[in-house]
């Protein structure tokens, strides 16, 4: 069984309410060729954004099941308290529509804004007892009550981390709104090619330090992009905990938590020596397929010599894996970090 880890999904024009449109929060042009938020536009570079085109392209690409995380769009940072409930509240009903009409083909997530905890731990009861919704996906920052950017490994979203831990929930820590938080030029698309994976970095860096894994072990959590930069910088945060010990007081060492079996790093890197390190640094029992589809970041074909899966064969061709290993990235791992096995 093939199990996709790291799946997106847009709605039909149609199913976005009007307020969104109206509000310039997000929306879909009726040719389904952009998807918009106020003054912001990206192409729909590919069907698959769409159930019945992405039930297709599975079919077409061997992937048996998919896992639908959240739309960054919608993490709803910087909105008042009611627009930031009934945006979150769309994605989330979107999302368990999806999973309840193709039980077998989708595990979909939900979100949460940490900025209004309160509302947020509520929405996690709602999404797990009337939802059946049991991945919750968290950006890797938010902005809080006084405009401040910070980490959900943040102590002040330990509140959401106890309640997902009650519910033995599964994790997904996403980055986005780089630009927001960065002020560099847009040039290049180094908010999506560098910061993006800076801004998990950085969450992985507290998260860690915090022990996070150990502190809530019902949950399982999984970091997009493979947490890319942050494997190859234990190094650097190592140095820097052992020559300024006076900066982490009360925090735990980087290395300590390395390979912890409950959290988990998915394949998208894009480069197999990337993914030795992964495999190094992590253990392949900590692997889950990811590819990120349909946007051109992902593995997807038509992108240069790209296609899913690719960086997972690879690493067979070059034997890091074994077929064996492969198997379990593709399947096995998957269903542990959901908790389905």
């Amino acid at each position: 069984m093939k199990i996709n880890g790291h799946g997106h999904l847009l709605p039909y024009p149609e199913q976005i309410p009007s307020f969104m449109k109206e509000k310039k929060l997000f929306w879909i042009d009726e040719d389904r060729k952009f998807m918009r938020q106020g003054n912001w536009a990206r192409p729909i570079t590919d069907p698959s954004f769409f159930l019945e085109e992405k039930l297709e392209w599975m079919e077409n690409n061997g992937i048996d099941h998919e896992v639908v995380l959240n739309l960054s769009q919608l993490y709803a940072n910087g909105l008042n308290r009611e627009l930031t409930q009934d945006t979150i509240s769309f994605q989330n009903d979107f999302n368990a529509e999806v999973q309840k009409n193709n039980a077998e083909k989708f595990t979909c997530g939900f979100v949460v804004q940490p900025r209004f905890i309160d509302d947020a731990l509520k929405e996690i009861e709602r999404a797990v007892e009337k939802l059946n919704l049991k991945l919750l996906c968290l950006p890797t920052h938010f902005l809080d009550e006084n405009n401040n950017w910070k980490s959900t490994a943040h102590q002040d979203v330990d509140p959401i981390w106890e309640l997902a831990n009650k519910y033995n929930l599964a994790i997904e820590i996403h980055p986005y709104d780089a630009p927001k938080m960065i002020q560099l030029q847009d040039q290049y698309w180094r908010f999506h090619l560098i910061w993006m994976c800076a801004q998990t970095a950085d969450h992985f860096h507290i998260f860690s330090l915090r022990d996070l894994a150990r502190k809530y072990p019902n949950t399982r959590t999984c970091f997009a992009h493979g947490n890319q930069f942050g494997q190859m910088g234990l190094g650097r945060r190592k140095q820097g905990f052992e020559g300024r010990p006076d900066l982490f007081e009360k925090t735990t060492h980087p290395e300590e938590n390395f390979k912890m079996d409950n959290v988990f790093f998915d394949t998208l890197v894009h480069d197999v020596y990337s993914f030795r390190l992964l495999l190094d640094r992590q253990g392949v029992d900590q692997i889950v397929a990811g590819l990120d589809d349909p946007y051109p970041l992902g593995e997807m074909e038509g992108v240069g010599d790209c296609y899913p899966g690719k960086v997972i064969d690879e690493a067979v061709e070059k034997g890091f894996i074994t077929t064996s290993d492969k198997d379990r990235i593709w399947g096995g791992n998957v269903l542990r970090w959901l908790g389905k096995s």
